[in-house]
Formats: C-alpha cells, sequence, structure tokens
C-alpha cells in the first residue's frame, strides 16, 4: 500500500467508489480508497436501488439526472453491467396539492430539456395494467425511471477509479486520522499509513464514527427501513416487458417490478431508531428481524392500488439499515474548521444522487468549488447547535413524513427550539410564529393572539393576511424587525483593514462612521456573499452577513491570513439586532436618543455608536426593507430591554413588530436580492447588478477569476417581475418562466405578494437575450402558465429618495 496520496477517500460504497471514480476522471490518479470490509458492505448492498430525475431543489434535479445518464456509459466504460432498468415511472397524485407539486416538476423538466410528463389514464394503464388509477387526479411520466443493480453500480464506479490509476484497498479499517503541523493528514490503518492532502469522509454507516476520529461530531442517525418482494405475480411474469415503477407518494410507499414480482416498501409513522450513539464496527451484511406489521397500514394502501399484490405470498424480507441527516439532504462539503477534510454522508436515495455527488466532490476538491450551487446540501447549515437530540426529532419527522410534500416556507416543529434569544418568549406572548435560521428561532409574523399555527400549501396561506397588515404598517409608518439571526464579525488591530481590504471585493471604508456593502467573490468568480462593513473606530471594524451561511463564509475568511497583531471575531452568538424602518423611523428613534438623526448628520451608509433607551447600540443606517430605517446592533443581554423600547415607542406612532415573511415582500417589492436565493456563486456580480461594487484597482480574494469573466456577457440577469396571480398563490423561488411562444426565458429565486404597492412579485434570473424589460412572460406557479411582465425598475422608490430621505 502506497505510502502518500492527493486525497483517501474513506468508506467502499456507492458514494464513496463514485468519488474516487470522479476523482480520477477529473486527473487525479494519485488516490485511494480505504473499506473496512467489502465494497458494498454497509447500506449500499441492500438497497432498493430505485433511480428518478425529479426533485424539489432544481440543482439536485441536475445532479440525478447526471446520475441517470451515467450508468449506461459506464457500463459502456468498464464492461461492468450496472443492471440498469429504465421502464419508466409513474408519479400519481391524489391530492390538490400534490397535483400542483408534480405539474411543478413537469414545467421544471421542460425548462430544463429533461423527460417527465403528464399522460391520460388510458395510457398509464397500457403502461401498468396492474394499477388502479381510480381516485388518481394526475399522473405523470418518467420514462427513464427505473432502477439499478446496487453491487453492479457499485463496481463499475470502482472498476472505472482502478483504470484511471486510483487504488482501492478492501478489509483495511481506518484506525485514525490525524492532521500534521503542515495542514495534511495521516490515515493509519493496520496495513500501514498515508499521507494525504485530503481526507474524504465517505463511511455511510459509520459517518459518524469517522468524523470522530478527526473531532468532529456529525448529525446522522441511523433508523431501520424495510421492503419486501413477492413471489411471481402472473400479470408480471406474462407482461412482456418490464413494468413502470409506481411512485404513489401520497399512499406512502414506493412499488416497482423486481424478478416475476413486485417490490414494496415503506417510510412508515412507527419507525425505529437503530445504533443511536454509534453503529457497530464490526456490522457488515446483516439484516435485522423482520417487523412488517410496522409497515402494514402502508403496504394495504400499496395493495388497494395494485391488487394483484395482495394475492401474491412474500418472497423474502429485507429490513436494513439507512443513515440520516436532520433534512434528509447530505452533509456534504469542507469541514469548515478543518482543512483538507471533506465530508459526502447522509445520502438517502443515493443511486439517483451517487454521480452528481461524486462529480461535485471532486469539483470541489481538484478545482475549489462545486460548478453548482450546492448550498443546500452544505454541512455548513448546520452548527453546534444540531445536537443528538435535535438531530433525532428531525430524523423522525423526516423519515415518517418521507413523501410528505415540503411546502413552500414550510417550517416544520421537530427539534425546536433549538436556541433562542432573551426576547423568545416576550416575542411568543406578542403572538410571534416562529421560523429556524442557523438554528435560532426568529419571528416570522405576528398572529392577533398567541399560540397560533401557521397552515402550509402552495396557495395563500393563514399567514398572508397578517403579514400584509405587517408591510402596510411598516410603509405608512413604522416597523421594527428583529435581525438578530443576522451574523457578526469584529475585525481589530493595526492589520484589520488590510485584512477586509484582500477578502472583499469593494473598497473598505477609512473614515470612522462610513460603511459600505461589499461582495464576497467566489473561486470561480461568481458571489459567495454579501457583507455590510462598518468602521468603528480606528483599527477597528464590524461586518455583518448571513447568519445561515456562518459557517459557509468561515471557509473564505481562512483563506486570507490574519495580519499579525490583528484579531478576528465572531460575535454572532452573543449579539442581538433590530431594524427599525419606516416613513416614522427617525421620530421613533429620536423619541429614544438624544443622538442627531437628522440626514444632515447621520446620512445613508453612516454608523455611529449611540444610546438607545438607555441601551448602548452600534447604528448603521441601512435598512434591507428599501425604506428610511436603521440598523441597531446591543449585547445579547440588552435585547429585552431594547425591544421592549422600540415596540412600545413603535406602538404609539401607528406601527409594531414585523417578522421575516413581510420583510422578503419589502425587499422584493425593492427588488433587493438575498443570499441563498439570488446571491450564489452560481452567478457573476454583472448578473446580480454587484459589478459596481466591485473595484478593480485593488486586490481581493479570487480576483483573477472574477478578471477571466468581467468582460463576459452576462449569461442571465436579476429582473423583477409584476405576476397576474389568479390562482390564489404568488411564486416562491424555482418557478420556470417561459415566453408566450414556450421558449426557456428563466427562473424565479424569490417571490411574494408586493402588499404596499398592490402586485404579486418576483425576482427571477431571465436569459439574456431572450427577454428584457417589458416583454410579457409566464411564469409556472403551481404548474400554471401565469401571465407576467419583466419591469425596468423596481416598483417601490426606485430612486431610493426615501431610503436616503
Amino acid at each position: 500500500m502506497k505510502t502518500h496520496a492527493q486525497a483517501v477517500v474513506i468508506g467502499g460504497g456507492l458514494v464513496g467508489c463514485s468519488i474516487l471514480y470522479h476523482l480520477a476522471k477529473l486527473g487525479w490518479s494519485d488516490v485511494v480508497l480505504l473499506e473496512r470490509d467489502e465494497l458494498t458492505s454497509g447500506s449500499t448492498w441492500h438497497a432498493a436501488a430505485n433511480i428518478h430525475g425529479l426533485h424539489d431543489n432544481t440543482n439536485i434535479s441536475r445532479i440525478q439526472h447526471y446520475t441517470m445518464n451515467l450508468y449506461k456509459e459506464l457500463e459502456a466504460e468498464t464492461g461492468q453491467g450496472c443492471g440498469v432498468f429504465q421502464p419508466g415511472s409513474l408519479y400519481l397524485a391524489q391530492t390538490e396539492a400534490r397535483e400542483h407539486q408534480l405539474l411543478l416538476q413537469e414545467a421544471k423538466a421542460r425548462y430544463y430539456g429533461m423527460n417527465f410528463h403528464k399522460i391520460s389514464r388510458d395510457e398509464a394503464e397500457r403502461l401498468h395494467p396492474l394499477v388502479n388509477f381510480d381516485g388518481i387526479r394526475c399522473i405523470m411520466y418518467e420514462p427513464d425511471g427505473g432502477n439499478v443493480d446496487p453491487s453492479g453500480v457499485t463496481m463499475a464506479y470502482a472498476a472505472g477509479a482502478r483504470a484511471r490509476g486510483a487504488e482501492i484497498h478492501r478489509f483495511t479499517p481506518v484506525t485514525a486520522t490525524v492532521q500534521q503541523p503542515d495542514g495534511s493528514w495521516i490515515v493509519e490503518t493496520p496495513k500501514g499509513n498515508i499521507q494525504t492532502e485530503w481526507v474524504i469522509n465517505a463511511a455511510g454507516l459509520w459517518g459518524r464514527e469517522v468524523a470522530r476520529l478527526a473531532g468532529i461530531e456529525l448529525p446522522l442517525m441511523p433508523t431501520e427501513h424495510q421492503y419486501f418482494v413477492t413471489e411471481t405475480i402472473e400479470g408480471v411474469a406474462n407482461a412482456g416487458r418490464r413494468l413502470p415503477s409506481v411512485a404513489d407518494r401520497d399512499g406512502e410507499y414506493y412499488l416497482r417490478q423486481e424478478g416475476n414480482g413486485l417490490l414494496i416498501g415503506a417510510y412508515e409513522k412507527d419507525m425505529r431508531f437503530w445504533a443511536e450513539d454509534e453503529t457497530p464496527g464490526g456490522f457488515g451484511h446483516e439484516l435485522f428481524a423482520d417487523d412488517l406489521d410496522r409497515i402494514m397500514d402502508n403496504v394495504m394502501r400499496a395493495m388497494d392500488r395494485v391488487p394483484a399484490a395482495a394475492e401474491a405470498g412474500i418472497k423474502r424480507v429485507i429490513n436494513g439499515p439507512m443513515i440520516w441527516s436532520p433534512d434528509s439532504s447530505a452533509l456534504f462539503g469542507p469541514v469548515p474548521e478543518l482543512k483538507g477534510y471533506f465530508c459526502c454522508n447522509g445520502i438517502i436515495p443515493g443511486f439517483s444522487q451517487s454521480g452528481g455527488l461524486g462529480q461535485m466532490t471532486a469539483e470541489w476538491i481538484i478545482q475549489g468549488e462545486s460548478s453548482l450551487d450546492m448550498f443546500g446540501w452544505d454541512l455548513a447549515r448546520f452548527g453546534h447547535w444540531a445536537d443528538k437530540k435535535f438531530t433525532k426529532a428531525r430524523v423522525q419527522d423526516q423519515y415518517a413524513n418521507r413523501f410528505s410534500i415540503h411546502f413552500p416556507n414550510e417550517e416544520r416543529s421537530a427539534g425546536r427550539p433549538a436556541r433562542v434569544r432573551p426576547a423568545y418568549e416576550m416575542q411568543k406572548g406578542m403572538g410571534a410564529v416562529f421560523g429556524l435560521n442557523c438554528g435560532w428561532e426568529h419571528p416570522l409574523w405576528f398572529a392577533d393572539e398567541p399560540g397560533v399555527k401557521e397552515t402550509n400549501g402552495f396557495t395563500r396561506q393563514n399567514w398572508w393576511e397578517p403579514v400584509g397588515r405587517e408591510v402596510r404598517m411598516l410603509r405608512d409608518s413604522v416597523g421594527v424587525l428583529d435581525i438578530s439571526n443576522f451574523a457578526n464579525y469584529f475585525i481589530k488591530g493595526p492589520g484589520a483593514y488590510d485584512w477586509l481590504d484582500q477578502l472583499l471585493a469593494n473598497k473598505i471604508p477609512t473614515e470612522v462612521g462610513r460603511s459600505c456593502l461589499a461582495p464576497l467573490i467566489g473561486v470561480r468568480g461568481g458571489v459567495a456573499g454579501d457583507f455590510t462593513v462598518t468602521k468603528l473606530a480606528e483599527d477597528d471594524y464590524m461586518m455583518v452577513g448571513s447568519g445561515l451561511a456562518e459557517r459557509y463564509h468561515r471557509r473564505f475568511f481562512d483563506m486570507v491570513p490574519l495580519p499579525a497583531g490583528t484579531s478576528f471575531e465572531n460575535k454572532t452568538d452573543v449579539i442581538c439586532g433590530y431594524n427599525v424602518a419606516g416613513p416614522k423611523a427617525r421620530d421613533l428613534l429620536q423619541r429614544l436618543t438624544n443622538a442627531d438623526l437628522s440626514n444632515e448628520a447621520f446620512r445613508f451608509m453612516r454608523s455611529a455608536r449611540i444610546t438607545v433607551a438607555g441601551v448602548e447600540v452600534v447604528a448603521l443606517r441601512v435598512s434591507f426593507t428599501g425604506d428610511l430605517g436603521w440598523e441597531l446592533h446591543c449585547a445579547q443581554e440588552d435585547q429585552v430591554a431594547l425591544y421592549t423600547a422600540l415596540v412600545e415607542a413603535a406602538r404609539e406612532l401607528g406601527g409594531g413588530p414585523v417578522g421575516g415573511r413581510a420583510l422578503a415582500s419589502l425587499r422584493i417589492e425593492k427588488g433587493y436580492g438575498s443570499w441563498g436565493r439570488e446571491y450564489s456563486p452560481e452567478y457573476w456580480p454583472q448578473e446580480l447588478g454587484l459589478e459596481r461594487l466591485v473595484k478593480m484597482d485593488k486586490a481581493f480574494l479570487n480576483k483573477p477569476a472574477y478578471a477571466a469573466l468581467m468582460d463576459r456577457a452576462p449569461r442571465e440577469q436579476l429582473r423583477i417581475l409584476a405576476v397576474e396571480a389568479n390562482q390564489n398563490a404568488d411564486a416562491s423561488g424555482g418557478e420556470p418562466i417561459f415566453l408566450p411562444d414556450g421558449t426557456p426565458a428563466g427562473k424565479v429565486s424569490s417571490g411574494a405578494y408586493g402588499y404596499h404597492v398592490d402586485k404579486s412579485l418576483a425576482l427571477a434570473m431571465i436569459k439574456e437575450g431572450v427577454a428584457k424589460p417589458g416583454d410579457a412572460v409566464e411564469v409556472y406557479i403551481l404548474g400554471h402558465p401565469h401571465k407576467a411582465v419583466i419591469l425596468s425598475e423596481p416598483p417601490f422608490d426606485p430612486a431610493g429618495e426615501r431610503l436616503r430621505g
């Protein structure tokens, strides 16, 4: 066994072998995979191995589409059969909400050139004569859907990797991973040690244990999962062809042909955890005892749908382990706190995603960043707050609701609250309905009385009217928004300016009391973040960014060494904040402070340390609402006192508390992008209207990458649309946009009703040269075309007069 490698992959299951293959395919031949047992030991060998292309997340659909197309290429390349069966998949909708979901996915498929379309009942009965389609509102067909052979696919990845020079060592458990002073790693095994620049944890069921070798605790939890295969069914055996699989997610089961019988699996409500603390080291090709009674409710629904299944005996039962993250999406990416340690863990539909995950991993490790924005799957979305209690509660919820629709804006309650601020109970008593943001509970909207539960759906829900009242209140008077979920960083010392100047693309303030907006440029030249930077005093800066991206941004911060004598401190956990905004914002604050807040004394993009209601705050004259406003940042222990004073003063002026849902409407009325929706490393500054904030007469992180594309014409441009929302629903994000003749024109990034301007609005990335301001387009809300027009300017205060007034 070699003693040095460019990368060491730990785990010889489906995903580990895919990562090894893609590393080698991208040019790294000096790579090694270590497997504690035989390849496919763990959860790979007993998987149902279904494959499908569509996902609610657009980039995951791309990853799954790539994976499905890869398997036949792998067979041709390696000569190793993957057991690919693609008779197609039928997707059934029993409810209106499921129909909306499937129609939206059909529109997305048309936009991206994927094959997924609606068919008639007659056509469905021809494709699968054993299915009873009574009670089905809508049937979609995915011709490329099907399943593969778990062992065959894994061995094909392994063969392809070996052919490119990669090494695979079976029966070679990893006993330690020790980071060296230079940042490299020693991976210890009984057969010898390997030094490497990259450790890749793809250990599946043992992902937690492998991570612990490096001092990392991953939020993962294994469960049992059952499916069974029937004896021969005459209608299957005599069909003369392979029958399509059936995805009846309202029935909470899955069903496909296996041999001359059917394979039926379920995600039951009465689920079971397994190995909560630690996966046994000796576990391999074992299975658990059958417990079909637990899934019988689901099975009976399957048999009602396919009556022939009820007549067949059971040939075999598979009850094996799977390992889940708190949101059932992968834990993907480099660990921000460690150099050279990459994770790809907690993958549930692995056979639909293995190829794409391998490709994205190889791109990130070799090229410094994946070509697709993977933030929704980035392990940095979870912090220390995602402890065992939280993880277990979320996994139970995810498993039991595996086939439930995850609606736009939906906030699931399992495992919460994880983190609360001092004002939490006070806000709850005021009727606040909370959302989860990086573990923090933060107010989304305020109901008329405490204890109101939010409803969910694709159409307007019970929060739509209350949010409208909050928006109109702020625009007409004043509102107080809790922004304690923002990230707060403090940089001090003689090198503070130099560090910020080298990190961010805009020029950093040199005058005390000045603030600026500054983009962070990604490795490929896209927008990896946006920050407000304020000079508080000499050699003393405050930087405010997205709280959701705290750990994500740490990777970039660490790319720029701190100068000697300079400190960087993340104070997000101990700093709270409020945005006081609206035409009476100055009146409100002037009642609580002696500081001069006149426009002459405290202009837009200025800051000062002032006292408000007896509380010391850093006041910034900025406002994400697009209205006159200040951000006030205070110590966490002062949060309740400051909030009490602000809300009381606001109510005297006809204002009051405002939540995050209103902020979404307010920012979209103004056309402001938000990180994680509009701002993404996939998009260039000139596509987002941020190029004016990138100063090429200075050095900044990843400047060469941006310089290489700065003169290129935008591929897409961020635009704002006014939509005829005639079905009691607004865009929420992800909806495809077409020209009236059916030409793909773009996709929605954010959507909301603009209550002040009385328009349904959407921010969207519009393809350059396809549509321009003034053009009519169609936005597919609920999967149906809604007429819209591309606006030439934001409908609220396009000149910024209120913002600067």
